[in-house]
């Protein structure tokens, strides 16, 4: 009998297939899990015995765990990251509450984590999972451990229970000043003669065509080009702010060129080229600005009788005849003064003045910049007064020789040195005083061989008379500065209100983000300043003051101490490494001072608070509005012997253009110093403290009150390895330059690393018009009128520091 044979069983072709891609997702899934889980619970066990968060450690535990049961198929790869995720959302609200720009390395990475083992529950099934139950002790386990870390009141909560209220302002000075004084504002309008408006220095413009009605119509008029761009290995940016006089705008270019322009339509008229060479140019500026100047004493007609003066950055006071851009043959030699007279020993690029002279009563006030950390025997910080007519010297204050106010003998220089001022000056054509920002002596991180008249006008306000070089008054920010918080801004003068009426004062920001208020003809102090004790230590515990100068009275921008969870980064692996840094580090607060054996922290950095942009003033609304920095430097003093390994060379000797970057040699002291200014992270760039790094705010002058305060500048062309995100998000970016505020109530700026000019309303702060520059705004903008139309005009030069794009454009805005 025959015997029917057995039906063969179906085979599916495309099973084999999908389980053998299934098993490859699977196991590359948990290979990624562990490459990433490794690190973290590695770095989380660093951080535990650092003192720092157990959070890195446990997630650590979980992601190597979540690997482990994909490894075995197992549906516990599910629930072990599960429970992971659910305890890294509670970590990153228990640290951040709803701080979202700080959950971005708390909860992307994590996030996208969840969606792919989310996604391996088909696969699993596929592959004929395993269930839960046999792993159930190590679900249990990661549970546990997440939840004895967050026992205890949540880090938020502990910062909002535990940090000191913010002092509220005591009672306003009840003494009147001492001598009152009348003030008159200096004309601004159709004009713009000065830097910052006027040597004033508010900033403001009586104009008001352009509204905060009509400003979304403002468009670009015309651009121009100075053809001034660096070539090869050349690193420099202007930053210049431009002036208009009469028919005329007068720009100076990288290169120091003098260049006029057409208001109107940016056509140029003459242009004056002093031949600077590029050697001279320093790393992080050139041209700041110019100088007006009219004549009381020659006819309107004759040659020079209405002149631009300016620095230039090889060490040439020049003077040019504005109608024609020919040299004042009658100033100087032939049009030209040479400040290297007396400086000494100097090569291109260390002694080079940036900024504007500042004219007061005829005399033209020159300052240099010299470029910090190179050697202690540094060209001089001596300031010089220069007769506007004839360019001769009228005076120099030097102050390691007082009562000498002309040349240093035969064979001799000004002190070698000294600090130096090389933002802008202001001054009071009154009083005939100028007020001069100092830096700090060189070199800026270390002051052992400082002398003591050195010590007394180290990062201070100094008010020079201008008939006599003499100081009138003076005060000190800083108290034995070797932190370089160099004065950076210029002084604004206005009339302060006080309860016995205006008086005539100085508002001097400072990068420690305090404002400091003087009555501008005594010094007198009209805001309260309290001497508080600081950290003290470092390798110079014997020379360092114990306390420092806080204004307790009046708004600032400081912020509290950052902690290990202010700690940022693209992702967990970037947050928990500045983590690590942060708890590796010496910090003691503001003022940790310089040490040798280890990293410090400092915050703010030397690029915190104001800078030159200074700030912006309503007189009539009685506002001030003031842009800033938010960002720590992390920084190490290097021993000599150590930095002579390393390449560390001053930039007067051979091989100084091969020092390594962020390495200043300090040459002629013990150590040298590497500064991470920002605090960056290694590998994507990014800084180690969250957002925001930057902002703004105004300031009511008579209350005393913050009208508002807000983060400045976007993420649009920031983002991790220098690639720009395009997200139009207030982050809050490094800021550098200021600001122009009209009689309608607008704010005029763009300063942020985004690479965008704003229009804000001053009374809330929103934006109501902004446009894309070609290139960085790391420029104050001006304000000028012709033909009654009002326009609103921008260096877009870039920074080398900022990162921002580098360009030789000069734009404008009109109304249609």
């Amino acid at each position: 009998m025959c015997q029917a044979e057995s039906p063969m069983p179906y085979s599916d072709p495309v099973t084999p297939r999908r389980s053998r891609a299934a098993t490859i997702a699977v196991n590359l899934l948990a290979v990624v899990l562990v490459i990433f889980g490794l690190p973290i619970f590695g770095g989380g066990i660093w951080l535990i015995i650092l003192g720092g968060s157990w959070y890195y450690a446990l997630a650590g535990i979980g992601l190597l765990a979540t690997a482990y049961a994909l490894f075995h198929r197992s549906m516990a790869a599910v629930w072990v990251y599960v429970l992971t995720f659910a305890g890294t959302v509670i970590w990153a609200f228990w640290e951040a509450g709803f701080n979202w720009w700080a959950q971005v390395p708390r909860l992307v990475a994590p996030t996208l984590v969840l969606v792919l083992v989310l996604a391996t529950i088909p696969a699993l099934h596929r592959l004929g999972a395993r269930r839960a139950g046999s792993t159930l002790p190590l679900i249990a386990l990661v549970g546990l451990l997440f939840a004895q870390a967050f026992s205890g009141q949540p880090a938020w909560a502990q910062e909002q229970s535990s940090t000191e209220p913010a002092p509220q302002p005591d009672a306003l000075p009840t003494e009147p000043p001492s001598a009152p004084v009348t003030f008159q504002m200096p004309e601004v309008g159709a004009d713009w003669p000065a830097y910052g408006g006027t040597h004033h220095a508010t900033r403001y413009s009586p104009l008001s065509q352009i509204t905060p009605e009509n400003v979304a119509g403002l468009r670009k008029v015309w651009e121009f080009r100075t053809g001034d761009m660096p070539e090869g290995d050349a690193r420099y940016s202007n930053q210049n702010t431009p002036l208009k006089i009469g028919d005329q705008v007068l720009i100076c270019s990288a290169m120091n060129k003098i260049i006029s322009l057409d208001p109107r339509t940016g056509a140029e008229n003459w242009r004056f080229d002093p031949q600077v060479p590029q050697e001279a140019i320093p790393y992080n500026a050139t041209c700041r600005g110019l100088a007006y100047y009219a004549s009381p004493t020659l006819a309107e007609d004759e040659p020079c009788a209405e002149r631009v003066i300016m620095n230039t950055l090889d060490a040439r006071l020049i003077a040019v005849d504005t109608r024609t851009g020919a040299l004042c043959q009658g100033f100087g030699s032939s049009g030209t003064v040479d400040l290297e007279e007396g400086i000494g020993h100097t090569v291109p690029g260390w002694y080079a003045p940036t900024s504007p002279p500042t004219i007061v009563r005829n005399i033209a006030v020159v300052h240099s910049q010299v470029r910090d950390g190179q050697r202690r025997d540094a060209p001089s910080g001596v300031i010089r007064g220069y007769d506007a007519e004839t360019g001769e010297l009228a005076w120099a204050w030097d102050m390691g020789r007082p009562g000498e106010t002309g040349l240093p003998p035969e064979g001799e220089t000004y002190t070698r040195g000294t600090p130096n001022v090389w933002t802008i000056a202001s001054g009071d054509n009154e009083l005939g005083l100028v007020y001069l920002p100092h830096g700090v002596p060189s070199v800026d991180y270390w002051g052992g061989m400082r002398s003591e008249i050195e010590n007394e006008y180290s990062t201070a306000l100094v008010a020079l008379d201008v008939e006599t070089g003499q100081v009138a008054w003076h005060y000190q920010t800083v108290h034995y500065d070797v932190w370089d918080y160099d004065l950076g801004s210029q002084g604004s003068l206005i009339d302060f209100p006080t309860p016995d009426g205006p008086v005539p004062a100085l508002i001097l920001p400072t990068k420690l983000g305090m404002f400091f208020i003087f009555n501008r003809e005594t010094g007198e102090l009209l805001v309260e300043v309290e001497e508080r004790p600081v950290p003290q230590g470092g390798v110079e515990p014997e020379r360092l003051s114990p306390t420092q100068p806080f204004v307790v009275d009046f708004p600032n921008t400081l912020k509290p101490d950052i902690e290990e969870r202010h700690m940022w980064g693209m992702t967990p692996l970037d947050q928990l490494w500045c983590r690590i840094q942060f708890r590796r580090a010496n910090y003691d607060g503001i003022y940790t001072p310089p040490s040798v054996d280890r990293d410090w922290i400092q915050y703010p950095g030397y690029n915190g608070g104001s800078d030159w942009g200074g700030v912006a003033i309503d007189p009539v609304r009685g506002i001030m509005v003031a842009n800033y920095n938010d960002a720590p430097n992390f920084n190490r003093l290097i021993p000599r012997d150590e930095a002579d390994r390393r390449g560390a060379v001053p930039i007067d000797e051979p091989g100084a253009e091969d020092t390594p970057e962020g390495l200043n040699p300090q040459a002629d002291t013990p150590f040298a110093i590497k500064v991470n200014a920002g605090w960056r992270v290694g590998l994507t760039g990014l800084l180690c403290k969250e957002p925001p790094y930057g902002g703004i705010m105004a300031i009511d002058l008579a209350t005393r009150e913050v009208l508002w305060d807000k983060p400045f500048g976007t993420a649009r062309k920031n983002g991790p390895f220098g690639i720009p995100s395009m997200l139009p998000l207030d982050i809050g970016t490094p800021n550098n330059a200021g600001a122009v505020v009209t009689a309608s109530g607008l704010i005029f700026i763009a300063a942020a690393t985004d690479d965008l000019i704003r229009a804000m309303d001053i009374a809330t702060g929103e934006v109501l018009w902004q446009d894309a520059l070609p290139a960085g705004g790391q420029a104050g903008p001006a304000m000028y009128e012709v033909d009654g139309v009002q326009y609103l005009i921008i260096n877009a030069g870039g920074h080398n520091f900022m990162e921002t794009p580098i360009g030789d454009y000069f734009i404008a805005y009109a109304l249609p």
